[in-house]
């Protein structure tokens, strides 16, 4: 399978933009940090003005609005505000598409990408779920949000 056909091709114009921000001068990029931000730059230093002006170009041109999040984010506010507390299954733990997973494992380094359809790529496959991969990688059922540190394990009760 190709993956270059897979992944969505970057607009020509963001990278065009991100790549003529050396030639700037510092007056330039910090008005174009004023035009993305709507503020002065809180640093005058040129590589992390760079780099922040990079991402807030692409931020700019890839957001896409994911309605099932925005609803579940207003559910969860509701219900913070009506009884002071989030339930831990309203806490969501999933990832944001296009973030990078990694798990150290008997010593071998583990990469799950995960998709905008929200299933996980891993080793050239996808899987809907992370709990599938973590089963793939050690051969045993495993939470895949536990596995791969993105929820925290139940503390430990002590008997009585």
């Amino acid at each position: 399978m190709n993956r270059q056909n897979l992944t969505p091709a970057t607009p020509p114009s963001v990278l065009t933009q991100i790549a003529q921000l050396p030639d700037f001068s510092i007056d330039d990029l910090r008005a174009l940090w004023i035009e993305l931000n709507g503020s002065t730059s809180p640093n005058s230093n040129r590589a992390f003005l760079e780099r922040r002006i990079a991402y807030g170009l692409q931020e700019r041109a890839f957001r896409k609005v994911n309605q099932g999040l925005l609803e579940r984010n207003a559910h969860r506010i509701d219900k913070l505000l009506a009884t002071g507390k989030v339930s831990k299954t309203d806490r969501d733990i999933r990832p944001v598409p296009g973030t990078v997973i990694t798990r150290e494992y008997q010593g071998q380094m583990h990469r799950v990408v995960v998709g905008t359809d929200g299933q996980y790529e891993f080793q050239g496959r996808r899987y809907p779920t992370l709990s599938m991969i973590a089963r793939e990688i050690t051969g045993t059922r495993w939470s895949g949000p536990l596995f791969f540190g993105l929820k925290a394990s139940a503390p430990v009760r002590k008997s009585k």
